[in-house]
């Protein structure tokens, strides 16, 4: 692993089931997580518990589904569990191949059932330096996205120092683009697809994507490739499709 580059993936994983939740295809994304060979994953909607489903589905795993993923690759996670109810729990999870700092979550969901919320991590990497890690689910409704937007620079200028890289990746229901403007204007991010082509990369549905609602912004680091994981089998899998970016260390 060259100490100088970073690999990055944002992945929303519909709790393991393919669209329409017809199949439960979690052991698939497995085994593809692993093969893309990430440095840090970012993931939402991560069943962390439900008691129903892992009854119905005889390959449930027996851990929770970031530490199944995580497995024997990612040793380091941090899991925020948002949506709660009776059956379990879902949220969002950072797996890491670098320790964790620190790490915090942040609910931001209007309602106890949806998982909205800002993961904010501290790895430390290979070379010693800090990187900041951020996992987002926004809400799908615009008055709702632009106060979690709100929280999100208010998040960051707190607690990220400029001379510290970032990272904030994720699921931003943002298929009109002003957060974008908004990530650009007040924090100097900048998406890894828009920054390339001009736009942001369709990911949504993923057996035909029409909406750019997965994004990758990053500051204090260098793009060297990004990618859309759209070929089969990744289309089968979760209604979203993954997005992968390499980086250098400035």
């Amino acid at each position: 692993m060259n100490p100088q580059s970073l690999k990055v993936l944002t992945y929303n994983i519909h709790k393991g089931f393919s669209m329409g939740n017809r199949k439960f295809v979690l052991h698939q994304i497995k085994q593809l997580l692993q093969q893309t060979d990430a440095d840090v994953l970012f993931l939402q909607e991560i069943q962390g518990e439900h008691r129903v489903r892992s009854r119905r589905h005889e390959n449930w795993p027996e851990v929770s589904q970031f530490e199944f993923l995580a497995d024997q690759v990612w040793p380091h996670h941090a899991y925020g569990k948002n949506a709660i109810y009776d059956a379990g729990h879902h949220g969002n999870a950072i797996l890491s191949k670098h320790p964790f700092v620190h790490w915090e979550n942040i609910n931001v969901a209007f309602m106890q059932t949806a998982s909205r919320s800002l993961l904010h991590g501290v790895v430390k990497l290979a070379t010693g330096k800090r990187l900041h890690v951020v996992c987002v689910h926004l809400g799908l409704f615009e008055i709702e996205r632009q106060r979690q937007l709100r929280e999100l620079t208010g998040r960051i200028q707190a607690h990220v120092p400029d001379d510290e890289p970032l990272i904030i990746a994720g699921d931003f229901n943002d298929w009109n683009g002003r957060a974008s403007r908004i990530l650009a204007d007040q924090l100097g991010l900048v998406e890894a697809f828009r920054s390339v082509s001009g736009k942001s990369a369709r990911t949504f549905p993923a057996w035909m994507p029409i909406l750019s609602v997965d994004r990758i912004y990053s500051r204090g680091l260098e793009l060297e490739n990004r990618q859309r994981l759209h070929e089969r089998p990744w289309r089968g899998l979760s209604d979203h499709l993954p997005l992968m970016a390499e980086y250098t260390l400035k």
